[in-house]
């Protein structure tokens, strides 16, 4: 039973974990209600303490995974100095999960302005106003800076420099689909120079 529905996710043939999570991302577009692009992402202080919040992760490709923040959050913090991640993406409604670990660097700053100003122009307003992680004494001060600089940008908002893109190049996959009796389907794929390592792991 387990093998054919391995078969069924791809999974069990697959040796490009890059092509098997851009199809497990399609599949889950179709049947997650909200924003299938959601994960989980933990970072680290130099000396080891863990934090986890949940970001979207923009585009995947051949060189990893992508998403945006504000540099002065703690994620933006912890990736300074520990420039190492973590992601967990889980599909509920299709029963998967994948988890992705590995090394992070900034995008170039072209990358960062293209994406910032595509998006609306009240996320722009918002990332440009958020003091990301520092305390606010209240919603009113957020909302008056949101109007103050909608009054001082009419036309296109620059981006902040402290909005950056980051992209966590993975060392390690690993795909995750259920089974019944909790005989679970796991495969890991680790990075070996240019190419991948696959193996089948206990539930």
């Amino acid at each position: 039973m387990g093998e054919v529905a391995m078969d069924e996710s791809g999974v069990e043939s697959a040796g490009d974990p890059i092509a098997l999570f851009q199809r497990w991302l399609k599949d889950a577009e179709g049947g997650e209600l909200n924003d299938p692009e959601a994960v989980a992402l933990a970072t680290a202080t130099a000396d080891g303490i863990p934090s986890v919040r949940m970001v979207l992760m923009k585009r995947v490709d051949n060189d990893g995974f992508r998403f945006y923040t504000n540099a002065g959050s703690q994620k933006g913090a912890e990736l300074g100095e520990n420039p190492r991640a973590a992601m967990c993406f889980h599909w509920k409604s299709l029963r998967r999960q994948v988890r992705v670990s590995g090394t992070v660097t900034e995008l170039p700053a072209e990358d960062v302005d293209k994406y910032f100003h595509s998006r609306s122009r009240l996320s722009q307003l918002g990332a440009a106003a958020s003091q990301q992680s520092r305390v606010l004494v209240s919603r009113e001060v957020l909302e008056a800076r949101v109007k103050e600089l909608e009054a001082k940008f009419p036309g296109e908002i620059p981006r902040p420099d402290y909005w950056r893109g980051y992209l966590l190049r993975p060392e390690r996959i690993e795909f995750w689909k259920d089974g019944a009796g909790r005989l679970h389907d796991r495969f890991l794929f680790s990075r070996d120079g240019d190419a991948w390592r696959k193996k089948r792991l206990f539930p």
